[in-house]
């Protein structure tokens, strides 16, 4: 009855109803084409050999497209195999312009102790003591298009932080964000010569996206075969994500939760339509506006 299910998976259709849910909403690594490849690029800049000149990456894709996660989880498994000296860092970016705010960012992710963020010499002095102490091999900057919401100086100002922290700390800068992160970086050949993109598109609807449903039914603990590759329902499922991995991730995880409360231990075509999901691009429509009147 489970053959449609991966082996490990199993075993959680014996569990109770609430920890059958929990396990579907638990986050969930899809270690796809173009997830596997940034893994591959990550992996090269800590193996690199040292240079005064780094070579960066920029992850760049739309919102909801698993960019966050992709970076996290190679973080992550990095930390697990050299426990004893962290070499990948993960910095949120902060809204806002200026070398302030950019530096705050980097303390936080660095466990620093806060402060006056305008104060940028002392910020500066500070970041300084802990890199060379730390001595990180990568720092990845998710959301880094907050930083270029300022005035061209502010801008590059946090350029010029990213050159120097390759010449004097050998650290590879990792740029996460949206396509607004590739214009900013490629608007002058200094900059786009340090840095490598690695594109993290929507998806096309092909054989590829049919096995990422396939891989999904297969980690989702549910009675019943879905068939989620199934023409209308992987079209069903593809119209409303758009094409982004998050999205359809969501999608599936409401639906498969709906079928357990609802007993029918099975996804169909009906019960995503019952979701009342709305496509990210229609969710500033005037029509939509309107019916929360």
């Amino acid at each position: 009855m489970a053959d449609h299910l991966l082996e490990h998976v199993r075993p959680y259709l014996h569990r109770d109803q609430q920890e059958r849910i929990a396990y579907i909403r638990a986050p969930r690594w899809i270690g796809h084409h173009v997830a596997q490849d940034s893994h591959r690029r990550l992996a090269e800049l800590l193996e690199r050999p040292p240079s005064l000149r780094t070579q960066g990456l920029m992850l760049v894709g739309p919102y909801a497209n698993g960019k966050t996660m992709i970076a996290e989880r190679f973080a992550v498994e990095h930390l697990k195999t050299s426990p004893e000296q962290q070499k990948v860092w993960m910095v949120q970016t902060r809204e806002g312009a200026g070398l302030g705010h950019f530096y705050a960012s980097i303390l936080q992710a660095l466990r620093a102790p806060g402060g006056d963020i305008w104060d940028l010499r002392r910020k500066a002095e500070q970041l300084d003591h802990l890199l060379s102490i730390l001595k990180p091999r990568v720092l990845i900057f998710d959301e880094f298009h907050n930083a270029l919401r300022g005035r061209a100086c502010d801008v590059e100002a946090v350029f010029a932080f990213l050159r120097r922290i390759g010449r004097q700390y050998d650290i590879s800068p990792v740029l996460i964000g949206e396509v607004a992160v590739c214009d900013f970086i490629n608007a002058t050949s200094e900059m786009a010569s340090r840095f490598d993109l690695v594109a993290v598109p929507r998806w096309q609807y092909g054989e590829t996206y049919l096995m990422l449903l396939d891989s999904l039914e297969g980690a989702l603990p549910l009675a019943k075969s879905s068939d989620l590759s199934n023409e209308a329902l992987a079209r069903r499922i593809f119209d409303l994500s758009e094409g982004l991995i998050g999205e359809v991730v969501t999608i599936v995880t409401k639906a498969a939760i709906a079928t357990i409360r609802s007993g029918t231990e099975r996804i169909s075509k009906a019960s995503i339509d019952e979701l009342r999901h709305v496509p990210l691009s229609q969710r500033r429509s005037s029509a939509l506006r309107e019916s929360l009147l």
